[in-house]
């Protein structure tokens, strides 16, 4: 970590450097750290150092973006050379107006210094209490658990100046028990001493004991209960293939013309809020800019998707600070979202299924097709068939081919309780109960 002088004081370094007509520089850095464990023995410890500078230069309407990791005065002299040559080379983009100017940043604390401190002796002490809780199981643990610390400082020669620093930590746990026995869970937390390892070993290791002994079950359209872990990759994937306004805009999103329209079960409500501490909060986006809470599906209607600087000024807007960074090719996406919760709990939501599948988390998934909301993938690590109320046997894993909006139009529970995941951005979300999910062939494990 280099910390706020030291961060700003190389970006205006660099900003000063850059001969354009607007400039943008990123300074992005940090420190991880994690042991990985399988058959119950940590087998490799990792640690990773990065800092990477990168500069965007404007000239007229052509804009050049170049990144490096060298910081010294002779590799940012480098860089700014390439990042204007690189400007002068690109053809000019009619649509591009401004890199963005300065919005008033609200304080986020996402610091932790308990997790900047973390031992590699606490990490491995934590993975130990997972092995144990394992073994009484008689189940053969694996994952890993990461600390993680970043900073990101931002200047462009507009006068935007942002600095923040966060940590997270993530602890993973895949239980194995012979014949067929597999469970999951996780946690994450800004604080690597709240993490508790039991908690997460315990429910791994209690659904990869239900697990054991998995039967066939042939595919088809079933109902199913989606734990977070599972509910979390479908919404990502759903931001992804359409909930920024890039997508719109060049007419390859499941929302377009059909803002106000009911587009899942009215009980369906997803918004990102960047400054909600119930998630991973950050105070501003990659471009600097002020993050601003984004009301995406309201009551199952279509009602917004989020912006960065790009994207607003070709519609006359404003960012909503969801840049995605780098050269900006992804567009800006949802990175701290969630699912408004209802007032169901698990036990009450199978207890309520006559017949249908109860699915731990999705593993492997991919887009079929994004206008339509098709995704495909399988189910992992703990599958399990739902009998007259009662979660009756463990099946194997299934494949899905499935649109996203189609399940969730047949919403009849949503969870009270929510859980945070950390795939892709943020996500806080709860259990979901869907009447109709399809499941497109089944596999031999």
């Amino acid at each position: 970590m280099l910390g706020r002088e030291t961060a700003l004081e190389i970006v205006h370094r660099a900003l000063d450097m850059t001969r354009a007509d607007q400039v943008e520089v990123t300074l992005r850095g940090g420190d991880q750290a994690l042991p990985r464990y399988a058959g119950s023995v940590i087998h490799q410890n990792v640690t990773e150092r990065d800092t990477v500078l990168s500069i965007r230069a404007v000239i007229g309407k052509k804009v050049g973006f170049v990144e490096s990791n060298a910081t010294d005065d002779e590799g940012i002299r480098r860089l700014a050379e390439r990042a204007r040559a690189v400007a002068e080379a690109q053809e000019e983009n009619p649509d591009f107006v401004s890199l963005p100017s300065p919005t008033p940043l609200a304080a986020v604390d996402a610091w932790r210094e308990s997790t900047a401190r973390f031992t590699p002796e606490e990490r491995a002490r934590a993975v130990e209490k997972v092995v144990q809780v394992a073994g009484r199981y008689g189940a053969s643990a694996s994952g890993a658990f990461s600390t993680h610390t970043s900073e990101r400082a931002v200047v462009n020669s507009l006068g935007v100046e942002a600095y923040g620093s966060s940590t997270t930590a993530l602890l993973t746990a895949v239980m194995n028990k012979e014949p067929g026995g597999f469970g999951y869970a996780d946690q994450v937390s800004r604080d690597a001493a709240a993490i508790d390892p039991e908690a997460v070993a315990e429910e791994a290791a209690e659904t990869c004991a239900r697990g054991v002994s998995p039967r066939d079950l042939a595919p088809g359209v079933y109902p199913v209960i989606l734990k977070p872990y599972a509910v979390a990759d479908m919404v990502m994937f759903l931001g992804w293939m359409g909930l920024g306004a890039l997508s719109v805009q060049e007419h390859r999103s499941f929302m377009n013309d059909r803002f106000g329209q009911r587009i899942t079960g009215e009980a369906i409500t997803l918004y990102d809020d960047g400054l909600d501490p119930a998630g991973l909060a950050t105070a501003f986006d990659p471009e600097g800019v002020a993050k601003q809470r984004v009301e995406m599906i309201v009551n199952g209607h279509a009602n917004a998707v989020v912006y960065d600087s790009y994207t607003a000024h070709r519609e006359g807007k404003q960012s909503t600070g969801h840049a995605s960074g780098g050269a900006g090719v992804w567009g800006p996406l949802p990175r701290n979202v969630f699912l408004a919760p209802g007032d169901a709990d698990l036990d009450a939501m199978i207890a309520d299924t006559p017949r249908g599948i109860l699915v731990t988390r999705f593993h492997y998934t991919n887009v079929l097709h994004p206008v339509k909301t098709v995704f495909t993938g399988m189910t992992r690590d703990g599958t399990f068939w739902i009998e007259n109320g009662q979660v009756a046997h463990p099946v194997k894993n299934l494949r899905f081919t499935q649109s996203i909006l189609d399940a969730l139009d047949t919403v009849s529970a949503i969870g009270r309780e929510t859980k945070l995941q950390a795939e892709g951005g943020a996500c806080r979300v709860p259990a979901l109960r869907l009447d109709a999910f399809e499941f497109s062939s089944a596999t031999e494990f």
